[in-house]
Protein backbone atom coordinates (compact mmCIF):
# COMPACT_ATOMS: atom_id res chain seq x y z
CA UNK A 1 0.00 0.00 0.00
CA UNK A 2 2.69 2.49 0.67
CA UNK A 3 4.45 1.65 -2.30
CA UNK A 4 1.42 2.80 -4.39
CA UNK A 5 0.91 5.60 -2.66
CA UNK A 6 4.71 6.80 -2.85
CA UNK A 7 4.32 6.02 -6.83
CA UNK A 8 1.21 8.16 -7.10
CA UNK A 9 2.61 10.83 -5.07
CA UNK A 10 6.09 11.20 -7.13
CA UNK A 11 4.31 12.13 -10.63
CA UNK A 12 1.83 14.18 -8.85
CA UNK A 13 5.09 16.31 -6.73
CA UNK A 14 6.77 16.38 -10.29
CA UNK A 15 4.08 18.09 -12.29
CA UNK A 16 3.38 20.53 -8.99
CA UNK A 17 7.52 21.66 -9.29
CA UNK A 18 6.48 22.00 -12.98
CA UNK A 19 3.65 24.00 -13.08
CA UNK A 20 2.90 25.16 -9.95
CA UNK A 21 5.08 28.37 -10.73
CA UNK A 22 2.72 29.02 -13.83
CA UNK A 23 -0.36 28.87 -11.83
CA UNK A 24 0.66 31.27 -9.25
CA UNK A 25 1.67 33.71 -11.84
CA UNK A 26 -1.78 33.14 -13.75
CA UNK A 27 -3.60 33.59 -10.49
CA UNK A 28 -2.12 36.89 -9.85
CA UNK A 29 -2.30 37.94 -13.75
CA UNK A 30 -6.26 38.43 -12.22
CA UNK A 31 -5.52 40.74 -9.62
CA UNK A 32 -4.14 44.12 -8.54
CA UNK A 33 -1.02 42.88 -6.53
CA UNK A 34 1.86 44.66 -7.86
CA UNK A 35 4.59 41.84 -7.11
CA UNK A 36 3.90 38.33 -5.95
CA UNK A 37 2.81 38.03 -2.29
CA UNK A 38 -0.17 39.53 -1.22
CA UNK A 39 -3.53 38.63 -3.13
CA UNK A 40 -5.87 41.74 -3.96
CA UNK A 41 -8.91 42.39 -5.42
CA UNK A 42 -10.12 40.48 -8.75
CA UNK A 43 -9.62 42.64 -12.18
CA UNK A 44 -8.62 42.68 -15.59
CA UNK A 45 -7.00 45.67 -16.02
CA UNK A 46 -3.33 43.77 -16.71
CA UNK A 47 -4.92 41.77 -19.93
CA UNK A 48 -6.55 45.76 -21.08
CA UNK A 49 -2.92 46.73 -20.71
CA UNK A 50 -1.60 44.08 -22.44
CA UNK A 51 -3.70 44.26 -25.22
CA UNK A 52 -3.99 48.37 -25.84
CA UNK A 53 -0.22 49.40 -25.10
CA UNK A 54 1.14 49.30 -28.23
CA UNK A 55 4.71 49.01 -27.15
CA UNK A 56 3.73 45.57 -25.81
CA UNK A 57 1.43 45.09 -29.08
CA UNK A 58 3.95 45.47 -31.46
CA UNK A 59 6.53 43.17 -29.48
CA UNK A 60 3.94 40.63 -29.36
CA UNK A 61 3.23 40.86 -32.91
CA UNK A 62 6.63 41.16 -34.28
CA UNK A 63 7.81 38.26 -32.50
CA UNK A 64 4.98 36.19 -33.59
CA UNK A 65 5.96 36.81 -37.03
CA UNK A 66 9.72 35.84 -36.79
CA UNK A 67 8.72 32.75 -35.04
CA UNK A 68 6.30 32.02 -37.82
CA UNK A 69 9.08 32.83 -40.88
CA UNK A 70 12.20 31.54 -38.91
CA UNK A 71 10.04 27.54 -38.10
CA UNK A 72 8.59 27.94 -42.00
CA UNK A 73 12.50 28.48 -43.32
CA UNK A 74 13.85 26.01 -40.83
CA UNK A 75 11.27 23.03 -41.87
CA UNK A 76 12.19 23.67 -45.17
CA UNK A 77 15.76 23.31 -44.78
CA UNK A 78 15.45 20.62 -42.31
CA UNK A 79 13.33 18.63 -44.08
CA UNK A 80 15.47 18.30 -47.36
CA UNK A 81 18.45 18.08 -45.03
CA UNK A 82 16.88 14.83 -43.60
CA UNK A 83 15.20 13.46 -46.94
CA UNK A 84 18.99 13.96 -48.72
CA UNK A 85 20.69 11.90 -45.48
CA UNK A 86 17.68 9.46 -45.79
CA UNK A 87 18.85 8.66 -49.42
CA UNK A 88 22.44 9.21 -49.38
CA UNK A 89 25.18 6.47 -48.75
CA UNK A 90 25.07 5.14 -44.93
CA UNK A 91 28.87 6.93 -44.43
CA UNK A 92 27.54 10.59 -45.85
CA UNK A 93 24.33 9.89 -43.78
CA UNK A 94 25.95 8.72 -40.85
CA UNK A 95 28.09 11.94 -41.33
CA UNK A 96 25.36 14.39 -41.87
CA UNK A 97 23.53 13.05 -38.52
CA UNK A 98 26.52 13.83 -36.33
CA UNK A 99 26.84 17.23 -37.96
CA UNK A 100 22.96 18.01 -37.24
CA UNK A 101 23.63 17.13 -33.52
CA UNK A 102 26.28 20.06 -32.85
CA UNK A 103 24.05 22.69 -32.90
CA UNK A 104 21.65 20.96 -30.94
CA UNK A 105 24.08 20.17 -28.10
CA UNK A 106 25.79 23.30 -28.28
CA UNK A 107 25.09 26.01 -26.12
CA UNK A 108 22.69 28.91 -27.50
CA UNK A 109 25.09 31.52 -26.29
CA UNK A 110 28.02 30.26 -28.29
CA UNK A 111 25.41 29.77 -31.40
CA UNK A 112 24.17 33.40 -31.10
CA UNK A 113 27.82 35.41 -30.77
CA UNK A 114 29.29 32.79 -33.56
CA UNK A 115 26.71 33.93 -35.72
CA UNK A 116 27.18 37.36 -35.15
CA UNK A 117 30.91 37.43 -35.60
CA UNK A 118 30.03 35.29 -38.61
CA UNK A 119 27.13 37.55 -40.08
CA UNK A 120 27.53 40.98 -38.94
CA UNK A 121 31.86 41.24 -38.67
CA UNK A 122 32.79 39.12 -41.29
CA UNK A 123 30.08 39.33 -44.09
CA UNK A 124 29.38 43.35 -42.31
CA UNK A 125 25.25 42.19 -42.83
CA UNK A 126 23.32 45.24 -40.42
CA UNK A 127 21.81 43.84 -37.90
CA UNK A 128 18.63 46.26 -38.37
CA UNK A 129 18.05 44.18 -41.87
CA UNK A 130 16.62 41.28 -39.33
CA UNK A 131 18.66 39.04 -41.51
CA UNK A 132 21.66 37.80 -38.85
CA UNK A 133 18.37 37.41 -36.05
CA UNK A 134 16.47 35.07 -38.90
CA UNK A 135 19.21 33.20 -39.99
CA UNK A 136 20.14 32.79 -36.15
CA UNK A 137 16.72 31.17 -35.28
CA UNK A 138 16.60 28.89 -38.54
CA UNK A 139 20.26 27.51 -37.57
CA UNK A 140 18.83 27.02 -33.92
CA UNK A 141 15.39 24.93 -34.86
CA UNK A 142 16.53 23.37 -38.14
CA UNK A 143 18.14 20.38 -37.06
CA UNK A 144 15.47 20.05 -34.56
CA UNK A 145 12.90 20.08 -37.80
CA UNK A 146 15.65 17.25 -38.89
CA UNK A 147 15.44 15.15 -35.80
CA UNK A 148 11.31 15.49 -36.29
CA UNK A 149 11.51 14.18 -39.86
CA UNK A 150 14.32 11.47 -39.51
CA UNK A 151 12.08 8.63 -37.89
CA UNK A 152 9.40 9.32 -40.30
CA UNK A 153 11.27 8.64 -42.91
CA UNK A 154 12.41 5.31 -41.55
CA UNK A 155 9.53 4.23 -40.93
CA UNK A 156 7.93 4.84 -44.68
CA UNK A 157 8.94 2.52 -46.95
CA UNK A 158 11.80 3.38 -48.84
CA UNK A 159 11.19 1.78 -51.80
CA UNK A 160 7.99 3.93 -52.56
CA UNK A 161 10.00 6.23 -54.54
CA UNK A 162 11.80 4.14 -56.37
CA UNK A 163 8.44 2.50 -57.47
CA UNK A 164 6.90 6.18 -58.29
CA UNK A 165 10.22 6.91 -60.43
CA UNK A 166 9.67 3.70 -62.52
CA UNK A 167 5.77 4.58 -62.89
CA UNK A 168 7.09 7.44 -64.95
CA UNK A 169 7.30 9.98 -61.98
CA UNK A 170 9.43 12.55 -62.02
CA UNK A 171 12.11 13.13 -59.19
CA UNK A 172 10.40 16.42 -58.38
CA UNK A 173 6.66 14.80 -58.57
CA UNK A 174 7.59 12.01 -56.64
CA UNK A 175 8.64 13.55 -53.67
CA UNK A 176 6.01 16.28 -53.70
CA UNK A 177 2.95 13.53 -53.96
CA UNK A 178 4.93 10.41 -52.71
CA UNK A 179 7.52 11.27 -50.16
CA UNK A 180 6.25 14.30 -48.25
CA UNK A 181 2.74 13.10 -48.10
CA UNK A 182 3.90 10.33 -45.83
CA UNK A 183 6.28 12.54 -44.12
CA UNK A 184 4.18 15.68 -43.36
CA UNK A 185 3.24 14.84 -39.52
CA UNK A 186 7.08 14.98 -38.77
CA UNK A 187 7.31 18.12 -40.50
CA UNK A 188 4.29 19.51 -39.27
CA UNK A 189 6.07 18.26 -35.32
CA UNK A 190 9.09 20.00 -36.35
CA UNK A 191 7.65 23.06 -37.36
CA UNK A 192 5.72 22.96 -34.35
CA UNK A 193 8.76 22.99 -32.30
CA UNK A 194 10.71 25.39 -34.49
CA UNK A 195 8.06 28.09 -33.73
CA UNK A 196 8.53 27.20 -29.64
CA UNK A 197 11.83 27.89 -29.49
CA UNK A 198 11.95 30.77 -31.99
CA UNK A 199 9.29 32.13 -29.09
CA UNK A 200 11.67 30.73 -26.21
CA UNK A 201 14.97 31.87 -27.93
CA UNK A 202 16.85 34.62 -25.92
CA UNK A 203 20.67 34.27 -26.45
CA UNK A 204 20.92 34.15 -30.03
CA UNK A 205 18.32 37.25 -30.26
CA UNK A 206 19.84 39.13 -27.92
CA UNK A 207 23.01 38.77 -29.99
CA UNK A 208 21.74 39.54 -33.98
CA UNK A 209 18.58 41.58 -33.50
CA UNK A 210 18.34 45.38 -34.38
CA UNK A 211 18.62 47.34 -31.52
CA UNK A 212 14.86 49.03 -31.95
CA UNK A 213 13.14 45.30 -31.91
CA UNK A 214 12.60 42.87 -28.95
CA UNK A 215 11.74 39.46 -28.99
CA UNK A 216 8.93 38.31 -26.30
CA UNK A 217 12.14 36.81 -24.20
CA UNK A 218 14.61 39.89 -24.60
CA UNK A 219 11.35 42.21 -24.02
CA UNK A 220 10.77 40.21 -20.53
CA UNK A 221 14.18 40.68 -19.28
CA UNK A 222 14.59 44.50 -19.71
CA UNK A 223 11.21 44.67 -18.35
CA UNK A 224 12.18 43.05 -14.97
CA UNK A 225 14.88 45.68 -14.81
CA UNK A 226 12.59 48.42 -15.34
CA UNK A 227 10.41 50.44 -12.93
CA UNK A 228 7.26 50.37 -14.99
CA UNK A 229 4.59 48.23 -12.54
CA UNK A 230 2.16 48.56 -15.28
CA UNK A 231 4.30 46.54 -17.55
CA UNK A 232 5.88 44.04 -15.39
CA UNK A 233 2.00 43.05 -14.15
CA UNK A 234 0.96 42.82 -17.74
CA UNK A 235 3.63 40.51 -18.62
CA UNK A 236 2.31 37.97 -16.46
CA UNK A 237 -1.06 38.23 -18.32
CA UNK A 238 1.09 37.29 -21.57
CA UNK A 239 2.95 34.23 -19.79
CA UNK A 240 -0.58 33.09 -18.87
CA UNK A 241 -1.85 33.30 -22.41
CA UNK A 242 1.20 31.76 -23.69
CA UNK A 243 0.42 28.78 -21.37
CA UNK A 244 -3.00 28.39 -22.21
CA UNK A 245 -2.50 28.59 -25.88
CA UNK A 246 -0.10 25.89 -25.54
CA UNK A 247 -2.29 23.48 -23.74
CA UNK A 248 -4.88 23.82 -25.92
CA UNK A 249 -2.59 23.46 -28.92
CA UNK A 250 -1.15 20.20 -27.45
CA UNK A 251 -4.23 18.88 -26.56
CA UNK A 252 -5.84 19.33 -29.78
CA UNK A 253 -2.58 17.82 -31.71
CA UNK A 254 -3.42 14.78 -29.19
CA UNK A 255 -6.78 14.84 -29.65
CA UNK A 256 -6.03 14.32 -33.42
CA UNK A 257 -3.48 11.92 -33.45
CA UNK A 258 -6.14 9.58 -31.17
CA UNK A 259 -8.61 10.00 -33.82
CA UNK A 260 -6.64 8.89 -36.63
CA UNK A 261 -4.93 6.05 -34.47
CA UNK A 262 -8.80 5.08 -34.11
CA UNK A 263 -9.96 5.69 -37.53
CA UNK A 264 -6.66 3.33 -38.38
CA UNK A 265 -8.06 1.14 -36.44
CA UNK A 266 -11.85 0.76 -37.89
CA UNK A 267 -10.00 0.25 -41.32
CA UNK A 268 -7.82 -2.54 -40.10
CA UNK A 269 -10.73 -4.43 -38.45
CA UNK A 270 -13.20 -3.82 -42.18
CA UNK A 271 -10.22 -5.71 -43.82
Amino acid sequence: MTKKVIRGLIPVLVLLFLYAPILILAVYSFTDATQIGAIRGFTLKNYVTLFTTEELRDMIIGTILLALLSALLATVFGTLGAIGAFYSRKRLSGAVSTVNQIPVINADVVTGFSLCILLVVVFGISKDTYLPLIAGHVTLAAPFVYLSVMPKLKQMDSSLYEAALDLGATPASALFRVVLPQIFSGMLSGFSLAVTLSLDDYFIATYTKPATFDTISTYVVNATKGSQTSIKTALWALSTLIFVIVILLVAGMNVRANRASSEARRKEAGR
